[in-house]
């Protein structure tokens, strides 16, 4: 097989990945190294290599080209978050991220570079290397806290990309339990490995299910304290747990889980921060941030970085193609929010077209510096509120999302009641819900990735250009097809590659629609 799966798990040991790959098996041959210490060796090589793993988060490289627009997690969040109603790039610039914003980006899919190829490729690389570590779970050796220390991580890395990429290769969940999704491998895989077919998104949540909740267990049970934000902490597996049930609308399981996720982050000393207290969104020592990606100046990707794209003072990709907040959603702040900080509606570089963001921001643009925040606590809350309400219980959903405003606007209150949604996000409601999510819109812009969450709210949305859309990304023809939240619209389609190297996927039968 010419496999997707074109690499060495050298990448474990935090060195460059190799790109070597066979024309008719499945490459993921581990190093000497990786493939003998994992399977007998010690926790402590174990940590070494997941700490290898968490490189991939925040490098560049992970396919062959375009790598100013893949520069891990955060280009993959950036692109959901364009992708969207709220997040507006101005002008093209140099090209990078402007056709995920105006969806056209499946063509790529011969590529082995470009979205649809980049997305599937990344995901299945922490999963290849997250398999190698469950796999040695009962042979390796070392303090039992440490094991399930790192193995622990190991689960909640496959739940997550297992998650994400059945966000961006199947449509949402519910109402579509049997529509096809993902390829699920547990176990090592080598260039013998043959390739599996797409599994159902049932089957695919049942494995992520089963994921969290071993990794839940193991993080629960380890002494080993975390050490450092990269790696994912008990809290932020919970806040994973919590993410997934809100894509299985599992409401009772939200509330568990993000209630839980905020108690274990506060045992951290992590809670709710004023914005004076995280400027820039830039330091994952900021005292509101579960997880992140600390940067420092060796490990920067200059040009190809998150802050490249989003700092216009930076004078490059954010200059030349400004991100910008829709006037809409803008508009839903009161008068005293500070989160109107984040966005400068007088800017005037801004034209017909939505605010310039102020929200992130290099810390040092001589050494082009900015940590990489993945997951902040008030996220939790929000998702508790939503739980909460989605439980009827509106006056302790009221009182959550007061408790995170009363850090946001001094003026806020909330007496709104109910749980209904418009067919489009454009449809107002009045309800609690709506009101919920608009405060996410708001909090999470930029940094989430806004389609996640139309997608899971059944949802369609169209763009406007009096919202601040430039003509080019909101032509009749896109809203014909993203106001369908059925559709599949945003749904990504399979990079060409794994039909060539997997035996057991057809892409007359397997491939995703284009439109």
């Amino acid at each position: 097989m010419k496999a997707i799966y074109k690499y060495s798990l050298i990448g474990l040991l935090g060195a460059t990945l190799t790109t070597a790959c066979s024309d008719d098996k499945l490459d993921t041959t581990p190093s000497t190294y990786v493939g003998t210490e994992m399977m007998t060796g010690s926790a402590s090589s174990a940590i070494a290599a997941i700490d290898g793993t968490y490189r991939l988060f925040y490098t560049t490289g992970y396919t062959t080209a375009w790598e100013h627009e893949e520069f891990g997690l955060s280009a993959i969040n950036l692109t959901a978050d364009l992708m969207g109603d709220d997040h507006i790039q101005q002008k093209s610039g140099s090209g990078w991220f402007y056709y995920d914003y105006r969806y056209q980006v499946k063509s790529d899919y011969t590529n082995t570079a470009g979205r649809p190829y980049g997305v599937w490729n990344f995901f299945y690389k922490i999963i290849a290397n997250a398999n190698y570590v469950t796999t040695a779970e009962e042979t390796m050796t070392g303090d039992p806290s440490d094991v399930k220390y790192v193995v622990g991580q190991a689960y909640a890395l496959r739940a997550f990309s297992y998650f994400m990429l059945a966000q961006w290769y199947a449509r949402t969940l519910v109402g579509h339990e049997q529509d096809p999704c993902v390829p699920i491998y547990t176990e090592p895989t080598t260039k013998e490995t043959q390739g599996k077919p797409r599994e159902t998104n049932a089957t695919v949540y049942a494995q992520i299910d089963k994921d969290i909740a071993k990794a839940e267990e193991l993080l629960a049970a380890t002494e080993h304290a975390r050490n450092s934000k990269s790696h994912i902490s008990l809290a932020v597996a919970y806040a994973f747990h919590a993410r997934i049930a809100q894509v299985e609308e599992k409401w009772d399981q939200v509330l568990e889980y993000a209630t839980k996720a905020i108690a274990e982050a506060k045992k951290e000393g992590l809670d709710i921060a004023e914005l004076s207290q995280f400027q820039g969104l830039n330091k994952v020592n900021a005292s509101n941030v579960m997880w992140g990606m600390k940067i420092i100046a060796d490990q920067t990707t200059q040009y190809a970085s998150f802050f490249t794209h989003m700092d216009a003072d930076m004078g490059k990709y954010g200059y030349t193609a400004r991100q910008q907040i829709a006037r809409g959603i803008y508009n839903k702040m009161g008068a005293n929010d500070a989160r109107r900080a984040w966005w400068n509606p007088a800017d005037a570089a801004n034209g017909d077209n939505g605010y310039q963001q102020e929200k992130f921001k290099f810390v040092n643009y001589a050494t082009w510096e900015g940590d990489y925040v993945f997951m902040r606590v008030e996220e939790m809350y929000l998702a508790k509120a939503e739980a909460e309400c989605m439980l009827g219980q509106d006056a302790a959903a009221q009182a959550t999302l007061k408790a995170l405003m009363k850090y946001r606007d001094p003026d806020y209150d909330c007496t709104k009641t109910g749980k209904e949604l418009g067919k489009l996000t454009s449809d107002k409601t009045g309800s609690l819900r709506e009101e919920i999510i608009n405060q996410r819109r708001i909090e999470l812009w930029g940094e989430f990735g806004r389609i996640y969450d139309i997608r899971r709210l059944h949802q369609g949305f169209a763009r406007t250009e009096a919202d601040g859309h430039p003509s080019a990304a909101c032509g009749t023809k896109l809203n014909q097809g993203t106001s369908d939240p059925e559709g599949y619209k945003w749904v990504m389609v399979i990079p060409q590659s794994e039909f060539d190297g997997n035996v057991n996927m057809d892409e007359s039968k397997d491939q995703n629609p284009f439109d």
